[in-house]
């Protein structure tokens, strides 16, 4: 695996970088990074070029000051990251708010998406966290939020335990991967940012879905997400005409939860659309 940086919107982002053959770019969610797919590149790697993205604000990307959290915005330095890495067109495999990010994409720059994978996108048909988007877009909200990062190990365990459907499938090094993230001076306030265009920029999204229909995409879900519902998956399978694929027992993290099982899923989906 190869780690590098290019200059992005005023910061440098970084991304890992393994195999070899066409390029498939990798987006993380909120509060994610490269690292959150550590147990899916070599498996890809085996027959693409994979890129792992660090979104600026995120993983070992700078954190820049005011930096814009819309997802046109994100979307254009998701492309400018390709531009410098010399990529025409990629398939992006892309997780929980990555996956909004990647379907913006596609609706802004067809040309540059070839199919998606998309791991329980978030999506405008989905209200489970509603309730917390508010919390957090709200004064008291903003109070609180610089407190997580510092909340004990326990209760950081406990959360990210609800995003597996078991907790006996959560990898061992997991936890200290989203927590090495939030713990960054900066990435706070870029989530709080995220937050509170959130419901502008789902209903973006939701005049954006319809433009969709032609690229070609694999919605991968648990039935036991307590994020992003199921239910909007399948409306979003109606939707974009895609391919939903539902792992039983599985939570919001299923790349993670069921690494094994995701990487062949995903080997075999993106060997039929080449």
């Amino acid at each position: 695996m190869e780690s590098g940086f290019v200059s992005v919107d005023g910061g440098r982002a970084h991304y890992v970088r393994a195999g070899s053959g066409p390029p498939l770019l990798l987006i993380h969610g909120i509060v994610g990074s490269a690292e959150i797919w550590r147990r899916n590149i070599p498996a890809l790697a085996a027959q693409r070029t994979v890129y792992a993205l660090d979104l600026l604000g995120m993983g070992r990307s700078d954190r820049v000051p005011g930096l814009t959290a819309g997802l046109e915005d994100t979307v254009r330095r998701v492309l400018a990251t390709m531009d410098a890495l010399g990529l025409a067109h990629a398939d992006i495999v892309a997780a929980s708010h990555g996956g909004a990010v990647a379907m913006m994409a596609a609706a802004l720059a067809p040309a540059r998406v070839k199919s998606m994978v998309l791991f329980a996108p978030a999506n405008p048909y989905s209200t489970k966290t509603d309730w917390m988007v508010r919390l957090y877009s709200s004064a008291p909200g903003a109070v609180m939020a610089p407190f997580a990062p510092r909340l004990p190990r326990r209760i950081h365990s406990w959360a990210l335990n609800r995003m597996f459907g078991s907790a006996a499938r959560v990898p061992p090094d997991c936890l200290d991967i989203y927590r090495n993230t939030l713990r960054v001076p900066g990435t706070i306030p870029h989530v709080l940012a995220i937050v509170r265009c959130w419901f502008a920029e789902m209903e973006k999204l939701r005049n954006a879905l319809p433009r969709l229909a032609s690229t070609p995409t694999l919605l991968v879900w648990g039935d036991k997400d307590r994020v992003v519902s199921l239910a909007s998956g399948r409306r979003l399978e109606q939707e974009l005409r895609a391919e939903l694929v539902v792992f039983k027992g599985a939570g919001h993290l299923v790349f993670e939860e069921f690494a094994h099982e995701s990487n062949r899923l995903m080997v075999e989906w993106l060997g039929r659309t080449r």
